[in-house]
């Protein structure tokens, strides 16, 4: 094979990350193993019993319950798919706020829920009044982002909790970018913080394992029960993954970073990810450019179309938001010499600030994320009034946004 892997050196648009060397080399010593057979395969299978043990103290969940998944799309749609199985009605909703990640969307097709949206506030975060008015009887899950991708912002979680509560629903957070970062923050984001039946936390993102090594965590493990089938050509009788044969890599690789960076070491890094984030923050706006105060170690600003397809030109690896900002996400292999390298080609090839028509603004509530089509669909929650402005159907090609999972 002649192809190299591609350096990380120009990527400033990935969550995911070199992976730290130990568990690099974990990675490669369970290759060929299965967790997906624990009876064949005990040695990994105490490792990932490891792996959401040390999850479960991450996310502040004294006895946790889980698995290592493929990422944050398969532990999102497995939530969905517990509060599915959970729920009496014929068929229940899934409200989560327009920053939701597109997994979701996935999600509803696959499993026949019905996905509604409700739109961000001015800080990019859920309106609680919205999903307060969308939420009702036939609700089966909440969703709220701890960590957005677009623009690094917490969903009050707390908050959300209650609400779910008051209409017997469970509420998932996801967390699969932010978990790794926000211990060290002040923000209320966790099992114990708030009423959170299950969670999206991957070791592959800042917690710089190898991928795929995501994770699902359960508030209680008969939530297990509701994903399990069962295995009678196995060792093991029953199981309750997606995917079924997984390789044990990104276990050990999750078990060994995990091992050598928590906590002090992950405290170090989002120290060093956030001040380059700020840094970054403050160089843009000394150019003129309209910039989202970076609450998590992710910047957005409106950097002009012609000046981002230049630096793409370039060979930078960055992305936009919904909203047409440029969006750079500040990841343990991201270091300030990188990001001085950036802005020099943006003071090189930049055109003026302002002039690609964005804004940092949240989306119009009509527009949605990400070309979305969220017109409103009949839904008993709140008045007809209050649907129409807050309630909107996900559940169609393209209309759930970009959030943490991958």
């Amino acid at each position: 094979m002649q192809i190299e892997p591609q350096a990380f050196d120009r990527v400033l648009s990935s969550m995911c990350t070199e992976p730290h060397p130990v568990a690099r080399e974990a990675a490669e010593r369970f290759l060929a193993t299965n967790p997906g057979d624990p009876g064949t395969y005990p040695a990994i299978s105490a490792l990932e019993d490891e792996a959401i043990e040390r999850l479960g103290e991450i996310a502040g969940l004294a006895d946790p319950a889980g698995y290592v998944t493929s990422g944050g799309t398969e532990a999102n749609i497995q939530a969905v798919r517990i509060a599915r199985e959970r729920a009496e009605m014929a068929t229940p909703t899934v409200v989560m706020p327009e920053s939701g990640h597109f997994s979701f969307q996935k999600a509803a097709t696959l499993l026949g829920v019905d996905l509604q949206l409700v739109p961000t506030d001015d800080d990019h975060r859920a309106d609680l009044d919205a999903v307060r008015a969308c939420a009702d009887d036939d609700t089966a899950l909440l969703v709220g982002v701890a960590g957005t991708t677009e623009y690094g912002r917490v969903d009050p979680i707390p908050e959300l909790g209650d609400i779910a509560q008051s209409v017997d629903a469970m509420l998932h957070v996801d967390a699969a970018w932010g978990g790794f970062v926000l211990p060290f923050t002040d923000h209320d984001w966790n099992f114990d913080h708030a009423s959170v039946d299950t969670m999206a936390i991957d070791p592959h993102k800042m917690g710089q394992a190898a991928v795929p090594a995501g994770g699902l965590l359960v508030q209680e493990d008969t939530l297990l029960d509701e994903l399990a089938v069962d295995t009678p050509y196995l060792e093991s009788t029953s199981q309750a993954t997606l995917t079924g044969t997984r390789s044990g890599a990104g276990v050990a690789s999750a078990v060994a970073a995990m091992d050598e960076l928590w906590p002090a070491g992950y405290r170090e890094q989002y120290t060093r990810s956030q001040a380059n984030a700020e840094w970054l923050a403050d160089a843009l706006t000394a150019r003129g450019y309209d910039v989202v105060t970076p609450e998590l170690p992710l910047v957005a600003a409106d950097v002009p179309a012609a000046t981002f397809e230049a630096l793409r030109d370039a060979g930078w690896r960055i992305s936009r938001t919904g909203t047409d900002d440029l969006r750079i996400v500040c990841m343990p292999h991201v270091t300030r010499k990188m990001l001085e390298a950036f802005v020099a080609d943006l003071d090189d090839l930049g055109g003026q600030p302002g002039t690609a028509g964005t804004e940092t603004s949240p989306r119009p509530a009509e527009s949605g994320p990400a070309g979305a089509n969220l017109n409103s669909t009949p839904h008993s929650g709140g008045s007809e009034t209050d649907q129409s402005r807050t309630c909107r159907n996900g559940s169609t090609p393209g209309s759930a946004g970009d959030s943490s999972s991958d």
